[in-house]
């Protein structure tokens, strides 16, 4: 635990994200997990924001009807960091077998698991069923699968059916999930489509579930709250179409969109929850237990990553700074700068935060290929050798994801609590892999 000087503005939780980041920064300078030889580059998440994040959406989905707030494991798989979502209550949505294996060794307990997966085995579908982990079927050959693996028996799990509403994407076609020729679920309005699907339920009575998830970053809460209505009247239709309340449960997917352009962290869980009693209110009459599948919302803006400024430059006319965060840790941010821009904040090397005037220049780096870039063109005070660069909104999808093109190695990533005084302690997430650690080829 380190003790800094009381800052001049309040202390802790209190501070204002930008001051609150450089007290953490100067923290983590102190205690070593930033050095310029021996950790030129880390991850952080604020474990106090996370506890604050997660009671807004409780408070969002007040119940009832009763709510399962599934955590989407793909933002962050990071098994303490899971750990920590388990104990505020929240459950936890995988996509993949890896995440399902997280998901369990962060203790969240089965009937508190949704497994997602398009491509589920036959293997992982038998363990989900028999560990009573909620499943979402993405196709009618699933539906087959399963229903030979349950043969005449009940089921243990939850199982429902993922739907695609094909209403349109939003402005990020990769996040768009529910298009015309998604990949995802099954399409409702494809001749012939929902139909069958109708008789797939009548044919199933342990089917008790309709899933659908129209889209994240990029996609507006009005696009996402009408795939949510059409999941709700899809349901209703299967519940008058059988003459019983066959379906139980509607899981909304996750989605909500984070701003990266500043502090503030966009539309809030509240303003969801509105926009989805304005067009599925019969979602909250109590009928439907509801499933929620929020990743980036919960995690980006509670996490930054910090590096080293190694050397500096001028090519062309501007000023370039290489840092030790690029592409491993930024991917997205790399390889599509317009749809994941991201903040960088200059910081002195003992972690203040730097002044002078701003200065158009590069940040770059460590990987080799010219398009190793955080920004481009970017005014902040002059970078020079030994300073910081910090990733504000990286809690998701960034450091706890790493690529790792040119064997650059796994970044420490280290949870930080804030006590009421300005204390900063520490707890190690993930450890730094040195180069000694990365897998060598077979041969």
């Amino acid at each position: 635990m380190t003790d800094l000087p009381a800052p001049e503005s309040s202390p802790g939780p209190a501070l204002r994200p930008a001051a609150r980041r450089e007290h953490v920064l100067r923290a983590a300078v102190q205690q070593g997990l930033l050095h310029g030889e021996r950790a030129v580059l880390a991850g952080f998440v604020d474990f106090d924001g996370v506890a604050a994040t997660v009671a807004s959406l409780h408070r969002a989905f007040p119940g009832p009807p009763r709510v399962l707030h599934a955590f989407a494991a793909k933002a962050n798989s990071l098994v303490p960091v899971l750990a920590e979502l388990e104990r505020l209550g929240m459950g936890c949505e995988a996509a993949t077998a890896g995440e399902l294996a997280r998901a369990v060794a962060a203790g969240f307990p089965p009937e508190r698991i949704v497994f997602d997966s398009p491509a589920k085995t036959v293997a992982e579908l038998r363990w989900a069923l028999a560990a009573g982990v909620a499943v979402n079927a993405d196709s009618f050959q699933e539906l087959t699968r399963i229903a030979a693996l349950l043969g005449d028996g009940p089921a243990r799990s939850p199982i429902g059916v993922r739907v695609n509403p094909q209403l349109g994407g939003g402005t990020i076609d990769a996040m768009s999930t529910a298009t015309r020729h998604s990949k995802f679920g099954i399409p409702l309005t494809d001749p012939g489509s929902r139909e069958k699907l109708l008789a797939a339920y009548q044919d199933h009575p342990w089917l008790t579930r309709v899933h659908t998830h129209v889209g994240s970053q990029g996609c507006p809460l009005e696009l996402i709250a009408r795939g949510v209505a059409q999941a709700v009247a899809f349901a209703d239709e299967v519940n008058r179409r059988l003459g019983r309340r066959q379906v139980t449960g509607i899981d909304i997917g996750g989605g909500l969109p984070v701003d990266f352009t500043g502090d503030e962290a966009g539309p809030g869980f509240g303003d969801y929850a509105a926009a989805l009693r304005a067009h599925a209110p019969t979602l909250f009459d109590g009928g439907y237990g509801i499933v929620t599948e929020f990743g980036r919302s919960v995690l980006a803006k509670n996490g930054f990553t910090a590096a080293y400024v190694e050397y500096t430059k001028h090519a062309g006319g501007r000023p370039v700074a290489i840092t030790h965060a690029g592409v491993q840790v930024a991917t997205r941010t790399v390889f599509a700068p317009d749809s994941w821009p991201l903040r960088i904040e200059a910081h002195r090397p003992d972690g203040r935060a730097k002044d002078g005037p701003p200065v158009r220049q590069d940040v770059a780096g460590p990987a080799c290929f010219a398009g190793d870039l955080l920004a481009r063109d970017r005014a902040l005070p002059e970078l020079a050798p030994g300073d910081l660069v910090v990733l504000p909104d990286t809690g998701a999808y960034y450091f706890s994801t790493p690529f790792h093109y040119n064997s650059l190695p796994e970044p420490a990533v280290h949870g930080v609590r804030t006590g009421p005084g300005g204390e900063v302690s520490f707890e190690e997430i993930r450890p730094a892999q040195s180069p000694g650690e990365l897998p060598l080829p077979v041969g």
